[in-house]
């Protein structure tokens, strides 16, 4: 796998500083059960990174000492590792929101039927990976039979309750385009998504998520090996819009990997670019326990342009309505 980080870390992206601390993001490791191409994670069946109890329970310290409200459960597919529900259960003990990121292909694994009840009963609020309403286009980018695999979970979720406004059991989709492209408008796609899910499928949600895909790891080489990266990356730059910069996740957020070290996101844990910009800053969540992040830098590189193109995107979808 060709790696992306040289071609992103020299950047002009405008230097931005943190607001404060709302979400705990933490990826509980990269073992799942698809190999999907826009993965930022490169997960898959052979990995074997998984976070260890010792991480978790200092997890479960962060919570009470820093002002969290909500936990963003990630991996890989986060429920395969061993101490997810003992994390699930310590957090809302605590009264901190729960979101699992969830590939709906998970339930129906040997030995993971438990997830859709253990999750509605501690009101987990289900974000659901599924790129396109099309199974075409699902199978093509995640694998043979995910989308039909994907629609009979969605289905078992909404059986138990999940999807409908008058529960308080929230099920969110998300989308990423299948290639080099930017989403299109959320709303819009929103209202295909519902219209054919339930006219053909008898699914309901709640909301939809559109994701710019990251130009790093195994959709950054795919990008490479194409001769599409350049290309991908001047389709970002030419579609900035500053006034995205106020909403970026990383501004309330940080990250998590399964070893315990901490990021200013997600995509840049994937590339190795620690919390803040500097080297003398916290490293691993224990140095967090009683650190105040208000006002801290953050570290950017040429990626970041992808939470800034057009719409904005984040881990909660579009930031703005329309481009």
């Amino acid at each position: 796998m060709r790696e992306t980080r040289s071609y992103l870390s020299t950047t002009d992206f405008p230097a931005i500083r943190r607001r404060g601390l709302r979400t705990l993001q933490m990826n509980l490791g990269y073992l799942c059960n698809l190999s999907c191409i826009h993965c930022h994670v490169a997960a898959g069946p052979n990995r074997r990174e998984l976070m260890d109890r010792a991480t978790i329970d200092t997890a479960i310290d962060f919570m009470a000492r820093q002002p969290v409200d909500t936990l963003d459960l990630t991996g890989g597919s986060p429920e395969m590792n061993p101490h997810f529900r003992d994390l699930v259960r310590a957090a809302r003990e605590r009264g901190v929101h729960v979101m699992d990121r969830c590939n709906p292909t998970i339930l129906d694994e040997p030995g993971y039927d438990w997830i859709a009840g253990f999750l509605a009963e501690h009101r987990v609020e289900v974000v659901a990976s599924l790129p396109c309403y099309s199974e075409g286009n699902v199978d093509a980018q995640r694998g043979r039979h995910v989308f039909e695999r994907s629609v009979a979970a969605l289905r078992r979720f909404n059986r138990l309750g999940y999807g409908r406004a008058d529960t308080g059991l929230t099920l969110n989709l998300v989308y990423n385009p299948l290639g080099a492209a930017l989403p299109p408008p959320q709303a819009a796609l929103e209202d295909d998504y519902h219209a054919h899910l339930w006219a053909e499928h008898g699914v309901e949600f709640n909301h939809l998520f559109t994701i710019a895909n990251m130009p790093i790891k195994r959709f950054g080489s795919m990008l490479l090996s194409r001769g599409e990266f350049d290309d991908y990356m001047t389709l970002l730059k030419n579609a900035y819009r500053r006034e995205n910069l106020a909403d970026v996740m990383c501004r309330d957020l940080i990250s998590v990997d399964w070893r315990g070290r901490v990021y200013d996101c997600d995509f840049n844990q994937m590339l190795g670019m620690p919390l803040g910009a500097g080297a003398s800053g916290p490293t691993h969540l224990v140095d967090l326990l009683d650190h105040d992040l208000a006002a801290a830098p953050i570290h950017v590189a040429e990626h970041c342009y992808a939470c800034t193109a057009g719409q904005g995107s984040s881990c909660g979808g579009a930031l703005k309505s329309s481009p």
